[in-house]
Protein backbone atom coordinates (compact mmCIF):
# COMPACT_ATOMS: atom_id res chain seq x y z
CA UNK A 1 0.00 0.00 0.00
CA UNK A 2 1.49 3.26 -0.49
CA UNK A 3 2.32 5.81 1.60
CA UNK A 4 0.16 8.66 0.25
CA UNK A 5 -2.46 5.76 1.41
CA UNK A 6 -1.20 5.70 4.72
CA UNK A 7 -1.28 9.45 5.02
CA UNK A 8 -4.51 9.67 3.68
CA UNK A 9 -6.11 7.29 6.33
CA UNK A 10 -4.28 8.93 9.05
CA UNK A 11 -5.65 12.28 8.19
CA UNK A 12 -9.30 10.83 7.92
CA UNK A 13 -8.65 9.01 11.47
CA UNK A 14 -7.59 12.44 13.09
CA UNK A 15 -10.51 13.80 11.67
CA UNK A 16 -13.04 10.49 13.15
CA UNK A 17 -11.10 11.02 16.09
CA UNK A 18 -12.50 14.65 16.74
CA UNK A 19 -15.96 13.86 15.59
CA UNK A 20 -15.65 10.71 18.22
CA UNK A 21 -14.80 13.64 20.71
CA UNK A 22 -17.86 15.79 19.95
CA UNK A 23 -20.15 12.78 20.09
CA UNK A 24 -19.34 12.33 23.15
CA UNK A 25 -19.42 16.00 24.65
CA UNK A 26 -23.03 15.71 23.94
CA UNK A 27 -24.21 11.92 24.61
CA UNK A 28 -26.01 11.87 27.56
CA UNK A 29 -23.19 9.19 29.43
CA UNK A 30 -20.52 10.76 27.96
CA UNK A 31 -17.93 12.80 28.68
CA UNK A 32 -15.86 16.25 27.60
CA UNK A 33 -12.50 15.68 26.29
CA UNK A 34 -9.85 17.65 25.12
CA UNK A 35 -8.54 18.20 21.77
CA UNK A 36 -5.80 16.30 20.97
CA UNK A 37 -5.21 12.70 22.40
CA UNK A 38 -8.28 11.10 20.55
CA UNK A 39 -7.16 12.63 17.31
CA UNK A 40 -3.58 11.08 17.74
CA UNK A 41 -4.56 7.72 18.94
CA UNK A 42 -7.58 7.34 15.72
CA UNK A 43 -4.90 8.70 13.51
CA UNK A 44 -1.77 6.10 14.35
CA UNK A 45 -4.64 3.19 14.47
CA UNK A 46 -6.16 3.94 10.86
CA UNK A 47 -2.38 4.91 9.71
CA UNK A 48 -2.07 1.01 10.80
CA UNK A 49 -4.82 -0.56 9.52
CA UNK A 50 -3.79 1.27 5.81
CA UNK A 51 0.02 -0.34 5.52
CA UNK A 52 -2.20 -3.49 6.75
CA UNK A 53 -5.06 -3.35 3.93
CA UNK A 54 -4.51 -5.21 1.19
CA UNK A 55 -1.23 -6.75 2.33
CA UNK A 56 -2.12 -9.05 4.75
CA UNK A 57 -5.72 -9.20 4.17
CA UNK A 58 -8.19 -8.17 1.41
CA UNK A 59 -9.16 -4.83 1.12
CA UNK A 60 -12.62 -6.32 1.52
CA UNK A 61 -12.58 -6.97 5.05
CA UNK A 62 -10.95 -2.65 5.44
CA UNK A 63 -14.48 -1.91 6.74
CA UNK A 64 -14.83 -3.85 9.83
CA UNK A 65 -11.34 -2.53 11.31
CA UNK A 66 -11.80 0.64 10.48
CA UNK A 67 -15.42 1.03 12.08
CA UNK A 68 -14.07 -0.95 14.83
CA UNK A 69 -11.64 2.00 15.77
CA UNK A 70 -14.09 4.35 15.24
CA UNK A 71 -16.10 2.86 18.13
CA UNK A 72 -13.42 1.77 19.88
CA UNK A 73 -11.12 5.24 20.81
CA UNK A 74 -14.04 7.15 22.28
CA UNK A 75 -15.38 3.99 24.03
CA UNK A 76 -11.77 3.66 25.57
CA UNK A 77 -11.87 7.12 26.68
CA UNK A 78 -14.97 7.49 28.31
CA UNK A 79 -14.72 4.25 30.25
CA UNK A 80 -10.72 5.18 31.04
CA UNK A 81 -11.90 8.50 32.65
CA UNK A 82 -15.62 7.57 34.24
CA UNK A 83 -15.37 3.68 33.99
CA UNK A 84 -18.67 3.27 31.68
CA UNK A 85 -19.75 2.62 28.11
CA UNK A 86 -22.53 4.76 26.83
CA UNK A 87 -25.16 2.39 24.98
CA UNK A 88 -25.68 4.57 22.14
CA UNK A 89 -22.41 3.74 21.37
CA UNK A 90 -21.60 -0.04 22.45
CA UNK A 91 -25.09 -0.57 20.92
CA UNK A 92 -24.57 1.20 17.53
CA UNK A 93 -20.94 -0.33 17.65
CA UNK A 94 -22.36 -3.83 17.53
CA UNK A 95 -25.24 -2.80 14.69
CA UNK A 96 -22.46 -1.53 12.33
CA UNK A 97 -20.24 -3.81 12.92
CA UNK A 98 -22.73 -7.18 12.19
CA UNK A 99 -24.13 -5.23 9.37
CA UNK A 100 -20.76 -4.74 8.14
CA UNK A 101 -19.39 -8.55 8.44
CA UNK A 102 -23.07 -9.55 7.18
CA UNK A 103 -22.50 -7.70 3.58
CA UNK A 104 -18.62 -9.24 3.63
CA UNK A 105 -20.27 -12.52 3.92
CA UNK A 106 -23.14 -11.99 1.07
CA UNK A 107 -20.71 -10.14 -1.14
CA UNK A 108 -18.36 -13.31 -0.91
CA UNK A 109 -21.10 -15.88 -0.48
CA UNK A 110 -19.58 -16.67 2.56
CA UNK A 111 -22.16 -17.82 5.08
CA UNK A 112 -19.31 -19.54 7.31
CA UNK A 113 -18.30 -15.63 7.80
CA UNK A 114 -21.28 -14.69 8.76
CA UNK A 115 -22.60 -18.05 10.86
CA UNK A 116 -19.36 -17.83 13.00
CA UNK A 117 -19.53 -14.10 13.22
CA UNK A 118 -23.38 -15.11 14.56
CA UNK A 119 -22.29 -17.57 17.00
CA UNK A 120 -19.22 -15.59 18.33
CA UNK A 121 -21.41 -12.37 19.09
CA UNK A 122 -23.53 -15.23 21.20
CA UNK A 123 -20.65 -16.71 22.92
CA UNK A 124 -18.85 -14.03 23.45
CA UNK A 125 -22.15 -12.18 25.08
CA UNK A 126 -23.09 -14.98 26.80
CA UNK A 127 -19.74 -15.58 28.89
CA UNK A 128 -19.48 -11.86 29.54
CA UNK A 129 -23.78 -11.57 30.73
CA UNK A 130 -22.71 -15.44 32.93
CA UNK A 131 -19.75 -12.85 34.91
CA UNK A 132 -22.03 -9.96 35.23
CA UNK A 133 -24.20 -11.68 36.86
CA UNK A 134 -22.13 -13.47 39.14
CA UNK A 135 -19.63 -10.75 39.87
CA UNK A 136 -21.70 -7.72 38.88
CA UNK A 137 -18.87 -5.15 40.57
CA UNK A 138 -16.12 -7.05 38.10
CA UNK A 139 -17.78 -6.62 35.00
CA UNK A 140 -19.98 -3.71 34.23
CA UNK A 141 -23.44 -3.98 32.09
CA UNK A 142 -21.98 -1.67 29.66
CA UNK A 143 -18.73 -4.49 29.05
CA UNK A 144 -21.44 -7.37 28.59
CA UNK A 145 -23.43 -5.18 26.00
CA UNK A 146 -19.91 -4.01 24.29
CA UNK A 147 -19.05 -7.94 24.44
CA UNK A 148 -22.22 -8.65 21.36
CA UNK A 149 -20.16 -6.33 18.44
CA UNK A 150 -16.97 -7.02 19.73
CA UNK A 151 -17.97 -11.01 19.53
CA UNK A 152 -19.12 -10.98 15.84
CA UNK A 153 -15.80 -9.54 14.96
CA UNK A 154 -13.91 -12.25 16.59
CA UNK A 155 -15.89 -15.00 15.29
CA UNK A 156 -15.41 -14.04 11.75
CA UNK A 157 -12.15 -13.98 12.52
CA UNK A 158 -12.44 -17.72 13.80
CA UNK A 159 -12.70 -19.46 16.80
CA UNK A 160 -9.53 -19.40 18.19
CA UNK A 161 -9.80 -15.27 17.86
CA UNK A 162 -12.68 -15.15 20.88
CA UNK A 163 -10.53 -17.55 23.54
CA UNK A 164 -7.53 -15.09 22.17
CA UNK A 165 -9.43 -12.34 23.00
CA UNK A 166 -10.66 -13.09 25.93
CA UNK A 167 -7.35 -13.46 27.02
CA UNK A 168 -5.73 -10.34 25.48
CA UNK A 169 -8.77 -8.17 27.26
CA UNK A 170 -7.51 -9.66 30.92
CA UNK A 171 -3.83 -8.83 30.30
CA UNK A 172 -4.66 -5.55 29.42
CA UNK A 173 -6.85 -4.98 31.99
CA UNK A 174 -4.75 -6.75 34.63
CA UNK A 175 -2.03 -4.51 33.10
CA UNK A 176 -4.30 -0.76 33.63
CA UNK A 177 -5.05 -2.67 37.36
CA UNK A 178 -1.20 -2.54 38.05
CA UNK A 179 -0.39 0.96 36.31
CA UNK A 180 -4.07 2.51 38.35
CA UNK A 181 -2.48 1.51 41.40
CA UNK A 182 0.89 2.68 41.00
CA UNK A 183 -0.48 6.14 39.52
CA UNK A 184 -3.33 6.44 42.89
CA UNK A 185 -6.04 6.72 39.72
CA UNK A 186 -9.27 7.39 41.95
CA UNK A 187 -11.44 6.91 39.83
CA UNK A 188 -10.74 3.41 39.33
CA UNK A 189 -10.71 2.46 42.96
CA UNK A 190 -13.59 1.06 42.91
CA UNK A 191 -12.57 -0.91 40.44
CA UNK A 192 -10.83 -1.18 36.63
CA UNK A 193 -12.33 -0.34 33.70
CA UNK A 194 -12.68 -3.57 31.20
CA UNK A 195 -13.88 -1.90 28.24
CA UNK A 196 -10.20 -1.08 26.97
CA UNK A 197 -9.06 -4.88 27.27
CA UNK A 198 -11.97 -5.83 25.14
CA UNK A 199 -11.57 -3.08 22.56
CA UNK A 200 -7.68 -3.90 22.84
CA UNK A 201 -7.93 -7.32 22.18
CA UNK A 202 -10.37 -7.18 19.72
CA UNK A 203 -8.49 -4.55 17.32
CA UNK A 204 -5.30 -6.66 17.40
CA UNK A 205 -7.35 -9.79 16.40
CA UNK A 206 -9.07 -7.97 13.40
CA UNK A 207 -5.95 -6.15 12.00
CA UNK A 208 -4.09 -9.14 12.75
CA UNK A 209 -6.36 -11.91 11.88
CA UNK A 210 -3.13 -14.46 10.79
CA UNK A 211 -4.57 -17.33 8.83
CA UNK A 212 -8.21 -17.82 10.33
CA UNK A 213 -9.75 -14.69 8.42
CA UNK A 214 -12.32 -16.30 6.50
CA UNK A 215 -12.34 -13.60 3.33
CA UNK A 216 -12.05 -14.40 0.67
CA UNK A 217 -8.15 -13.38 -1.58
Amino acid sequence: MSWGFVVMFAAAGAALGAAGRRVLAVLPRGTCMRAGPLEAVSAALFAVIAVRAGHAWPLLWLPVPALLTLFAVPLAAVDLKHRRLPDALTLSAAATLGLAVAVIGMTTRNLWLVGSAGLGAIAFFSCHWCVHRVRPGSLGAGDVKLAVGLGGVLGSVGWPAVIVGSVLAGVTTAALAMLGRIAGIRAWRAGVPHGPGLLAGTWLLAVFPGEGLGVGP
